[in-house]
């Protein structure tokens, strides 16, 4: 499948940088770890390579220290940009500006192709002041994150109002949250909005690398967030991603990321390793029968488990 953005083809899979940053909000409070500035770097530089190009962050992710680590590795090449804005409880005039002029700087270009309203608050008023920045060139297209079906469309109404399209949604999607997100993907899809799946591999818990006795570091996040308990719910189907790994000769998280393309999906995925870099190909180009996609959800509607962020 094709998509286009800004009147130009993009990658079918989008390279996350929520582990990279550091202190609040960063690698070692979310996952557990911090990674270090060089092995980041090797890790972007085999990604670009290979041909992703396609990079998502965020004010919010180590509080800007991702997006000023992203600055230092993009510089001279051809890359396309994502990152977004958690907006204020109350909205205050400006924000979105504010927020976009601060991305710029740390991130050192001078548009930003794909910008987010990170929370669906004060919509209207978000919009419109997005709508305006698009329309200065600051931005390429807006999107919007972590927003339901009525949301969705009342963004997408805001923005139509004010000669803007809603380009995109980024949203928690996974295989423990197909129900939750049906309508809204199958919204997208018949509007033709982009539709981005993040935790695709819920931090970790559906690479076939974790289960209930090799768990997450306790003091992290996704420790918390994700209980022994609920990785023994879910070992059957930690199982069958491991089996379909083997069949298929590649790592089993590829497995969920093959099941996301075949969604319709685009995967964000974060990388902080360069091989991880290079075996996401493989999950981009294997093709999982109808079969295996099948019980693939029936195994995970079955376990009980439905995935949920404490900022969703």
């Amino acid at each position: 499948m094709k998509y286009v953005l800004n009147d130009k083809e993009i990658d079918t899979c989008m390279i996350g940088t929520w582990a990279w940053g550091t202190g609040s909000n960063g690698g070692k409070i979310v996952f557990g770890k911090n990674y270090d500035e060089q092995q980041l770097n090797e890790t972007f530089e085999t990604a670009y390579n290979i041909g992703f190009d396609f990079w998502d962050t965020a004010e919010v992710y180590g509080m800007g220290t991702a997006e000023l680590l992203l600055s230092g590795f993009i510089r001279d090449k051809e890359v396309t940009v994502s990152t977004k804005h958690f907006p204020n409880k109350k909205y205050k005039e400006g924000e979105n500006r504010t927020a976009v002029e601060g991305s710029l700087q740390r991130l050192g270009i001078d548009k930003i192709d794909l910008y987010w309203l990170h929370a669906p608050k004060n919509i209207e008023e978000n919009m419109k002041e997005l709508a305006q920045l698009k329309k200065e060139g600051l931005i390429g297209s807006v999107g919007i994150s972590n927003a339901d079906l009525e949301q969705i469309r009342f963004a997408e109404i805001t923005l139509s109002a004010n000669g803007v399209s809603l380009a995109a949604v980024q949203n928690h999607y996974s295989l423990l949250t197909i129900e939750r997100e049906a309508e809204a993907l199958n919204y997208c899809k018949s509007k033709n909005i982009i539709f981005f799946g993040y935790m695709i591999l819920e931090q970790g818990a559906l690479s076939g690398t974790y289960d209930e006795k090799n768990h997450f570091p306790l003091f992290s996040m996704r420790g918390m967030s994700f209980s022994k308990g609920k990785f023994r719910k879910i070992q059957g189907l930690i199982d069958y991603i491991r089996e379909l790994g083997g069949k298929y000769g590649i790592a089993p998280a590829q497995i969920p990321i093959a099941w996301a393309v075949s969604k319709g999906v685009i995967p964000i995925v974060g990388l902080t390793k360069p091989d991880h870099a290079t075996s996401l190909n493989s999950g981009l180009t294997t093709i999982l029968s109808a079969a295996e996609i099948k019980k693939l959800e029936e195994l995970a509607l079955s376990s009980g488990v439905k995935c949920k962020g404490m900022w969703e």
